[in-house]
């Protein structure tokens, strides 16, 4: 689908909501088995090519296992996996059995593994053999190892079950300012309106395609299935430790893939190879970037090396994307772009009312006016009610807005830290740093990081009879990653002698903003 303007993809666009949808059927079940569906290549090398048939007869009889293991239309299944073609089979038999999906990382600690199993109510979690034994086995009725045995267990014949695009198919956990992590339920719809492929990445059918985001956020997930439905073929790159970007360019250049997914972080990192365009010559046709705004100087340097313009856009993990760039359109370094075609996407002040080209206010979506509305938090009807029970969803992403219409993004309108592209409710961080014992008081702020756009910066008050050194900051770290996860840790520490606070008490951390903005001196 191409446009010319702007305007014609506004004109054009219209929603098309089947009463029954299931996301399986559309993105799994629909293409010819004798088609090519994946080229996974492992971090030892190891590359395999994928039909679609093997993972079409592999979905049904994961989903003959979850059966006879007493899963259900509604019922949670976790997963804890790698990106493997077999992880992505056990997603579709979990999407066509009518139960929900939760897929977690394998980034998490023990404590974000416990506390989705037992907030999701989860009946069976999945995993493999290497990450089995971080699991509690009382707090699930089945933990399943995924190999070939399991496979071999279920009938390769499998009836879907009928599901309307209302039901559940998606759980996602997304951190907050306040509490633990809060569960997201989408509906199969949800995966309509990703129409990003369509106008950013402009999808066409047969192409190599490859997401950078990890199969346990929308931005892992969404880039996964959204190219498959539109008949991409997946190139997938299943890592060992972190982002290496000589791998990373060396495996999109090993299979000349034309479609990228990629992060802010990711690109920072790539600045780091100077030589990337003649060391990794690539075939790009279209990149995008999303999860954090992107700088105009890794945008620049992306042409420069490989002569594409990256193409951000921008959403949340309750609704996504809400705006982006796109190729038939000028593209402003630095904006997220234009609000997605078929979504009323406003600035707007306190009062909920638009506010002037160049003014400050908060980006907001007018409810239940697209496909990816979520269904509402998991267990907990009065935040559904105060988030998306109104006229507006509030992201509490402050921007303002050109003359033409062009979003720019202004900070966070809340405490919530975005590094490297993830979420960090400060909250979370906060507890794990007092459950120390050489600390009395925590407080956690973004702080300013040439590669990663922002980092968590922990302010610690220290418990009497400690004093603070470098081996203590270590100590807290490697404390607070153990029980959170490989991204949620203070990579900054600063020990204080108080925090500010409130006349309540609550801390006020607009000030330890600041003050990293601004820093003294």
């Amino acid at each position: 689908m191409s446009f010319q303007s702007y305007d014609e993809a506004i004109t054009q666009h219209r929603w098309a909501i089947p009463a029954r949808y299931n996301i399986a059927e559309d993105v799994c079940f629909k293409h010819p088995p004798d088609t090519l569906a994946m080229v996974h290549e492992d971090f030892a090398g190891n590359v395999r090519t994928v039909r679609w048939g093997e993972l079409q007869e592999k979905a049904n009889r994961f989903a003959n296992v979850l059966r006879t293991h007493g899963v259900e239309r509604g019922d949670r299944v976790a997963m804890l996996l790698p990106p493997t073609p077999e992880t992505a089979a056990a997603f579709f038999g979990t999407y066509q059995s009518g139960a929900i999906l939760l897929s977690m990382s394998v980034l998490y600690g023990d404590d974000g593994i416990r506390h989705r199993l037992t907030d999701s109510q989860a009946k069976v979690l999945v995993t493999n053999a290497a990450n089995k034994h971080r699991i509690d086995p009382s707090l699930v009725e089945h933990v399943l190892v995924l190999d070939d045995d399991l496979f071999a267990t279920g009938d390769p014949e499998f009836a879907a079950v009928d599901t309307a695009a209302d039901d559940p198919a998606q759980l996602y956990y997304s951190s907050g300012t306040t509490g633990l992590a809060k569960g997201i339920v989408h509906a199969h719809r949800y995966l309509l309106a990703h129409e990003e492929f369509v106008y950013c990445h402009d999808v066409r059918e047969g192409e190599a395609f490859h997401g950078m985001g990890e199969w346990a956020w929308a931005a892992g997930i969404a880039p996964l299935l959204g190219p498959w439905r539109l008949g991409a073929v997946q190139y997938v790159y299943q890592r060992e430790g972190g982002f290496d970007p000589h791998k990373q360019l060396a495996f999109l250049s090993r299979h000349q893939v034309t479609n990228v997914f990629t992060t802010p972080t990711a690109v920072r990192s790539m600045m780091a190879v100077s030589d990337a365009a003649a060391r990794y010559p690539q075939a790009f046709r279209v990149v995008c970037s999303a999860g954090e705004p992107l700088n105009p100087e890794a945008i620049r340097w992306f042409r420069e090396q490989y002569g594409v313009t990256v193409l951000d856009y921008y959403g949340l993990t309750e609704s996504y994307p809400l705006c982006g760039n796109f190729g038939f359109m000028e593209v402003r370094e630095g904006s997220m772009g234009r609000p997605m075609p078929g979504w009323d996407v406003q600035i707007l002040d306190e009062d909920e009312k638009p506010v002037a080209a160049g003014v400050r206010g908060e980006i907001c979506l007018r409810a239940r006016s697209n496909p990816h509305y979520p269904l509402g938090y998991w267990n907990r009807p009065e935040d559904t009610e105060e988030a998306f029970g109104g006229e507006w969803f509030h992201t509490k992403d402050a921007a303002t807005a050109d003359e033409d219409g062009y979003i720019w993004y202004a900070g966070r309108a809340d405490d919530v830290i975005i590094s490297a592209g993830y979420r960090i409710g400060p909250f979370e961080v906060e507890s794990a740093c007092l459950e120390h014992p050489a600390v009395a008081e925590a407080a956690v702020v973004a702080s300013p990081d040439e590669r990663r756009g922002t980092v968590v910066k922990a302010f610690i008050v220290l418990a009497a009879g400690n004093e603070g050194s470098d081996e203590l900051i270590k100590a807290i770290q490697e404390h607070v990653r153990s029980r959170l996860s490989a991204y949620a840790y203070p990579r900054k520490v600063e020990f204080v002698d108080s925090l500010p606070k409130t006349l309540t008490g609550k801390i006020r951390r607009i000030e330890l903003r600041q003050r990293e903005l601004n820093p003294p001196g």
